[in-house]
C-alpha cells in the first residue's frame, strides 16, 4: 500500500485546548518540555501523527498560542497542508485565532477544519451561538465553507468524527512534490546520546536517503545522513511531505539553528534581496516606504527591510511589488510564502509570496515585467524571464529547480522547449537568453570585421583583447565563442569563419625579399626594426609580415625583434646536437663559433634555447638539458 504523507497544524488561540485535542486524536503528548508540562501551555512547536488504514499518514504539528510565542508558531506553519482552527467554547473568538487565521489565509493554506473544543463546560444554547459567531469570523477565508466539528477532550465527545473528517481533507491534499529538489527548514536541534547530532523538520520537496550528501544553508555546512527517523519509526529514504529526523555526520549542534535548511548540495542560492508580492491584513497598520519588518519565511525569521515599488506607502488590505533587503541571508524559493510583522511593536501585517528570490537592486526607471511574468506566468515564460534578467552572465541550468519550487523534470522539460524553440542558448552547463546572445555576437562579429579590415595581414584578434572590450569573465567569454559558428578560435587568436588574409602579388616579392635578405645573414639576421628600415615600412606592417610569415612555417620567432630562417633554425638545433656529442658544457664564446655569429644574437639566441628547453643553463655555460637529451635517444633508437 502506497502511502501518503499530509502535514496538518494546530491554530488558535492559548488555552483553547489544541494540545489536549492532539493528545485526544493520536494518544501522543506533544507538549515535550518540562516547563509545558509545568505551566499547562504549549511553548515551542509539538508534533503527533495519525496513521490511517489506507496509508495515509497525517503528521500534526501543534503551534503555541501565546502572542508572545506566535514566531514558533510561525517556525511551524510553512509546511501545512491543512489547519484545524481551535476555538474554546466557553471563550469564544480571541486576538491569536484571529492572527493565526490571518497568517494561515497569508501563508495560502487551502483547506481546514475548525474544532470547537471544551463543549463539556458549555451548554447547548451557548455551544449554538459560539457556533454562528464562528461561521461570521471566518467568512472571508478559505474556511468559509470549512465543517465545524464541536468536540471535548475529556469526554471523548465527536473526536473519532474529527478523526474522519481529517482523512477526508488529507485524502484531497495534493501531495507535494517528490520530483522537485531535497529542502527541509529546521524546526528543532538536538543531540542523542550515542548518536550525535539530530534535526527535525517538515519535507517541502524531494525526497533523501541514508549516506546522502547534504548541505546546510544558509551557514554553508557540508555533511551526511547518518540516520532517518519519521514519527520514531527508522527509515530508509524519506519523501515530501513527511515529518522527518535526521542524524547528522560530523555536526556540531551548536553550529545549527531554527531556520536552516537541509538541501542537496550545489543546488540552492542564499539570499539578502528578495523581490515580492505583499498584501497587508484589512486592519494593518499603513506600511510606510523602507520600513524595517520582521521576515518569516517556513523556519526562519530575519529582520529587513520593505523597499516598496511605485508606493510610497502601503494601506490596510492594499498589496504591492516589493523588495524585502535582508539583515542576514536566507534561502528561499520563487512561489514560496512568507509573513510580515511589524518591527514594533511586533505584530503580524501581512505576507506574501516570493517572486524572485536572486533579486538584484533594481534601477529606478526599471520596470516591473519581469515581476508580472514571475507572478502570472506559466513555467516555461518564468525561466525564460529569469535567464533574460541575469544577462551575459546567464545561468547554471542545474540551479534552476533551486530558484523556483517545481519540479525537476518540469524544469528540464520547460528549458528544453526554450532550447528548441530558439529563446535560450546553452554553453558548458550554462543558459544565456538568445536576445543577449544576439546582440553580443552582432558585437563580436562588428569588432572582427573592423579589425580584418585594419590588419589584412594578421590572421585574427587576440581572444584576450577582443574579450577585453566587453569586459566578461574568460570562462563565460570562451563559452560564447563555444557556440557562435561565425567566428573560428585558433589557441589565442579568434577570427571570422570566412577570413583569409589578403595575400597580394606585391606580397609574394615582399617574403621572398625578406627570405632573400635572411639566407645572406643566416645566424646575424636583420631586426624587426632594420628590415622596416630597410623596405621602407612602418614596424607594425612589418610586423604583420613576420607574424604571419611565421604562421606559414618560413620564419620561427626568437624573440619580439629577431627572426630565423625555418632551415636556418633546423641547422642551428642539429649543430648544438653534435657539439653534446662530444662536450658536456658549452660556452657563450663556443656557441658564438658554432654558429659564426655574434655576441648580439648569441646571447638571445641562447636564452631563447634556455626557455625552449634545449639547454640548460649552469653558472656561466650550458649544459644539454635531459628533456631534449631524452629526445635526442630516442631519435637515435
Amino acid at each position: 500500500m502506497e502511502s501518503k504523507y499530509v502535514i496538518l497544524g494546530t491554530a488558535g488561540h492559548i488555552d483553547h485546548g489544541k494540545s489536549q485535542l492532539v493528545k485526544a486524536l493520536t494518544g501522543i503528548d506533544p507538549d515535550r518540555l518540562k516547563e509545558e508540562k509545568e505551566r499547562g501551555i504549549t511553548i515551542d512547536l509539538g508534533f503527533a501523527d495519525i496513521e490511517y488504514p489506507d496509508g495515509i499518514r497525517v503528521g500534526i504539528v501543534d503551534v503555541p498560542g501565546h502572542e508572545r510565542l506566535v514566531k514558533n508558531m510561525l517556525a511551524g506553519a510553512g509546511g501545512i497542508d491543512l489547519v484545524v482552527l481551535v476555538i474554546a467554547a466557553d471563550e469564544g473568538i480571541m486576538p491569536q485565532s484571529r492572527e493565526h487565521l490571518a497568517i494561515c489565509n497569508l501563508l495560502g493554506i487551502k483547506s481546514g477544519i475548525i474544532a470547537i473544543t471544551k463543549t463539556d463546560l458549555v451548554d447547548k444554547e451557548w455551544l449554538e451561538m459560539v457556533i454562528e459567531e464562528v461561521k461570521e469570523f471566518v467568512r472571508e477565508t478559505f474556511l468559509h465553507d470549512a465543517e465545524i466539528v464541536p468536540v471535548s477532550s475529556v469526554t471523548g465527545e465527536n473526536i473519532e468524527l474529527l478523526k474522519e473528517k481529517i482523512h477526508e481533507l488529507a485524502m484531497r491534499v495534493k501531495p507535494k512534490s517528490a520530483d522537485g529538489l531535497f529542502r527541509l527548514p529546521i524546526d528543532r536541534v538536538f543531540t542523542l546520546k550515542g548518536f550525535g547530532t539530530v534535526i527535525t523538520g517538515t519535507v517541502l520537496s524531494g525526497t533523501i536517503a541514508l549516506n546522502d550528501e547534504v548541505e546546510i544553508l544558509p551557514v554553508g555546512i557540508r555533511s551526511k545522513v547518518r540516520g532517518l527517523q519519521s514519527h520514531g519509526r527508522a527509515i530508509e529514504r524519506g519523501y515530501a511531505g513527511q515529518r522527518l529526523a535526521i542524524n547528522l555526520q560530523g555536526v556540531e549542534k551548536k553550529a545549527l539553528k531554527r531556520g536552516d535548511t537541509v538541501v542537496l548540495p550545489g543546488r540552492f542560492r542564499i539570499t539578502h534581496n528578495i523581490d515580492a508580492r505583499i498584501s497587508l491584513l484589512n486592519d494593518a497598520p499603513i506600511l510606510k516606504n523602507r520600513s524595517n519588518i520582521h521576515f518569516h519565511l517556513a523556519t526562519s525569521e530575519v529582520v529587513g527591510r520593505v523597499i516598496l515599488y511605485d508606493h510610497d506607502e502601503l494601506k490596510a488590505g492594499e498589496e504591492a511589488f516589493c523588495q524585502i533587503r535582508l539583515e542576514e541571508p536566507v534561502l528561499a524559493v520563487s512561489g514560496d510564502r512568507f509573513i510580515i510583522r511589524r518591527f514594533s511593536p511586533v505584530e503580524t501585517i501581512g505576507g506574501g509570496v516570493v517572486l524572485d528570490p536572486w533579486a538584484r537592486r533594481r534601477k529606478k526607471k526599471e520596470g516591473l515585467d519581469d515581476l508580472v511574468v514571475y507572478e502570472g506566468g506559466n513555467l516555461r515564460e518564468k525561466i525564460e524571464t529569469k535567464i533574460r534578467k541575469a544577462g551575459l552572465k546567464g545561468i547554471n541550468i542545474d540551479s534552476i529547480a533551486g530558484w523556483i519550487n517545481e519540479g525537476i523534470r518540469e524544469c528540464e522539460r520547460a528549458v528544453q522547449s526554450l532550447l528548441d524553440r530558439g529563446k535560450i542558448y546553452k554553453y558548458n552547463n550554462n543558459l544565456i537568453h538568445g536576445d543577449t546572445y544576439k546582440a553580443l555576437k552582432e558585437r563580436i562579429i562588428d569588432a572582427l570585421e573592423r579589425f580584418h579590415k585594419n590588419n589584412p595581414l594578421k590572421t585574427g584578434m587576440s581572444k584576450e583583447v577582443l574579450r577585453g572590450l566587453f569586459g566578461i569573465r574568460p570562462e563565460l567569454f570562451d563559452g560564447i565563442l563555444s557556440i557562435t559558428d561565425d567566428v573560428v578560435v585558433e589557441k589565442d587568436v579568434v577570427r571570422l569563419k570566412g577570413f583569409k588574409v589578403a595575400v597580394t602579388e606585391g606580397f609574394q616579392e615582399l617574403k621572398k625579399d625578406i627570405l632573400n635578405l635572411m639566407q645572406q645573414k643566416r645566424f646575424q639576421p636583420p631586426t624587426k626594426n632594420e628590415l622596416a628600415r630597410y623596405f621602407g615600412m612602418k614596424e607594425k606592417e612589418i610586423d604583420d609580415i613576420l607574424r604571419l610569415m611565421t604562421e606559414e612555417g618560413e620564419l620561427v620567432r626568437l624573440t619580439d625583434s629577431i627572426y630565423l630562417r625555418t632551415e636556418d633554425y633546423r641547422t642551428m638545433i642539429d649543430r648544438i646536437k653534435d657539439f653534446y656529442n662530444n662536450n658536456d658544457t658549452m660556452t657563450v664564446g663556443q656557441f658564438r663559433d658554432l654558429l659564426g655569429t655574434s655576441r648580439k644574437y648569441a646571447l638571445p639566441f641562447l636564452e631563447y634555447l634556455d626557455s625552449n628547453r634545449f639547454t640548460l643553463r649552469v653558472g656561466d655555460v650550458r649544459k644539454i638539458h635531459p628533456s631534449f637529451k631524452k629526445q635526442i635517444t630516442a631519435e637515435d633508437k
